[in-house]
């Protein structure tokens, strides 16, 4: 099964590369998406090749394989900061909004219910502006379990897919969240990581508290962080001077997250390290981009890294998406596709 990697910008629509990340395919008007979306987040489902939802400042849209084109989903929501699909249930979806809110659909994305929960608010008198959901993730041994973590306003649990969310802060030396991390030790010890613009935390006993953990750098705002998909004791940590910022650092743990060492990146850095893209089949294949569009992939499990020729403008997310579509298979509206690499 081969798989494509989607591009989400902020105000360049979406891309796409099937050659891992060599050459990219920009929408053309007749795509079903409009040219200057801006696409904060993505989501697809590893038994569904032929679906790819993405969240974007104008709702909600869903590639399909099918088509060959993007369609708009009517809905409650405006501005899609973070979605995610139920692992045993692809058609129910979650969605967090700016202002931040909690959306969920159980008809892939036909229909929309609004969750409630308590002391979420959608403005902060911190930076003056609307709060948003920066991710939403389902913890990967527990699917009754669904974190998501709100710019600014902490960190929430369901424990019932949803149905009920709990606010998690105590320890959190701030409420300006980014991203979070689930990863289980050999004995099944749990340790869940969340990023905040000032700094790396940690929690061990199921976000009831959270400890702060500094990182050898000259700056604490964390962005992304994700554990290798074949091993929970590998991850990568993002981190710079702020968003978009113009340096930063590329870390990496191989014990769970316990210490951090530093990964050098090619070349000089235009902005913060944003996030880290696992591919679903290849755990040696990752990329990793900076708020500011440069690009740089890794085919060592995270060892050496090559920046790629492409840059983006404004880069938010990257996905990997399986897809089995055939080799000869006609060009489709976003343009024609690159050759398959077999």
């Amino acid at each position: 099964m081969r798989a494509e990697i989607y591009a989400g910008t902020a105000g360049h629509s979406a891309w796409f590369s099937n050659d891992l990340g060599k050459t990219w395919v920009h929408p053309n008007s007749h795509s079903g998406m409009y040219l200057e979306a801006r696409v904060w987040t993505f989501s697809s489902h590893p038994s569904d090749q032929n679906l790819l939802y993405a969240g974007t400042d104008m709702g909600l849209f869903r590639w399909d394989e099918r088509t060959t084109r993007w369609t708009h989903l009517p809905s409650p929501m405006q501005d899609i900061w973070a979605l995610v699909q139920d692992p045993d249930h692809p058609e129910i979806i979650y969605a967090g909004t700016r202002p931040a809110n909690f959306y969920k659909s159980t008809d892939a994305g036909a229909t929309w219910q609004k969750l409630k929960a308590p002391g979420i608010q959608q403005f902060s008198e911190i930076n003056m502006g609307p709060t948003r959901v920066t991710q939403m993730l389902f913890d990967p041994r527990d699917h009754d379990t669904i974190w998501a973590v709100v710019e600014i306003g902490g960190v929430y649990r369901s424990t019932d897919r949803g149905q009920t969310w709990e606010l998690k802060t105590e320890g959190l030396v701030s409420g300006d969240m980014h991203g979070i991390a689930i990863v289980h030790n050999k004995q099944g010890q749990k340790t869940i990581y969340a990023t905040t613009n000032r700094g790396l935390h940690r929690s061990t006993d199921n976000g009831e508290t959270w400890v702060f953990q500094a990182l050898d750098a000259p700056w604490q705002y964390t962005r992304g962080i994700v554990a290798r998909p074949d091993d929970d004791a590998i991850l990568f940590l993002t981190n710079g001077n702020g968003p978009p910022g113009n340096t930063g650092k590329l870390w990496r743990s191989k014990d769970y997250g316990t210490t951090w060492q530093e990964i050098s990146l090619p070349g000089v850095l235009n902005s913060t390290p944003w996030a880290v893209a696992t591919h679903p089949q290849n755990p040696m294949l990752l990329f990793t981009f900076t708020n500011l569009g440069q690009l740089f992939r890794s085919e060592d499990g995270g060892e050496t890294w090559q920046r790629m020729p492409h840059e983006f403008g404004e880069l938010r997310t990257l996905v990997w998406r399986p897809t089995d579509y055939p080799a000869d298979r006609p060009a489709h509206s976003i343009t024609v596709r690159p050759p398959v690499v077999v």
